[in-house]
């Protein structure tokens, strides 16, 4: 078989499965978007370590290591940027006004895991040293910032899809600004870790009220 098959993947592979399952979710007949939430939630779950894995086997080929850089973003395409414009089209928006914000979503998130993919494969020729600063808002950032804002879809009612459409298309244009913002550390992650725990605990509560 093609490929590399190392448990340095796995987590990368169960984030891409947790995608796939949040779009059956979100594109069923009777869509349930707030399990395609949680999907996308558990989806940056396992993005946050599967560096870290990866790093621990200390043989790793070149082309290994550029393996993973590629079936990264390729999983991440699919995670944080087709999930999340499918969950907006399940929560309504899905006119042809609505088109133009599904397509740049994804777009800017393809552009902007590329660029990374260039920059990153340079940076590994010149150091073994891990990432220290990230060039734009990284992707996986929509695993907390969209949870948090559909945990008010019913108290936004009708204005649920305006909102969540601008907040798409926001999230898109900062993919792809040339911005710095340092790397997280393990307490921070640790500390988004308890953000999603606290967001998801809100969002059951919000469903049950």
């Amino acid at each position: 078989m093609i490929g590399f098959y190392s448990y340095t993947v796995i987590l990368t592979y169960m984030s891409l499965a947790s995608a796939i399952a949040g779009i059956f979710f979100a594109c069923g007949s009777t869509p349930h978007t707030a399990y395609a939430i949680v999907c996308l939630m558990i989806s940056g779950l396992c993005d946050m370590f599967d560096g870290k894995v990866a790093r621990t086997k200390k043989n790793r080929t070149d082309d290994e290591k550029k393996f993973g850089i590629q079936i990264d973003s390729l999983c991440d395409v699919i995670c944080f940027g087709v999930l999340p414009a499918v969950i907006g089209y399940s929560v309504g928006l899905n006119t042809l006004m609505d088109l133009p914000v599904l397509i740049i979503f994804p777009l800017c998130a393809v552009i902007r895991l590329a660029y990374f993919n260039v920059t990153e494969e340079s940076r590994q020729k010149k150091t073994d040293e891990t990432r220290k600063v990230y060039e734009g808002l990284p992707v996986t950032s929509v695993a907390l910032i969209l949870p948090f804002i559909y945990s008010f879809q019913k108290d936004l009612g009708d204005y649920f899809p305006c909102v969540y459409g601008s907040a798409m298309f926001l999230i898109a244009i900062a993919f792809i600004t040339r911005f710095k913002m340092k790397k997280p550390g393990m307490k921070t992650m640790f500390a988004f870790i308890g953000v999603g725990v606290l967001e998801f605990l809100w969002l059951m509560y919000k469903r049950m009220h």
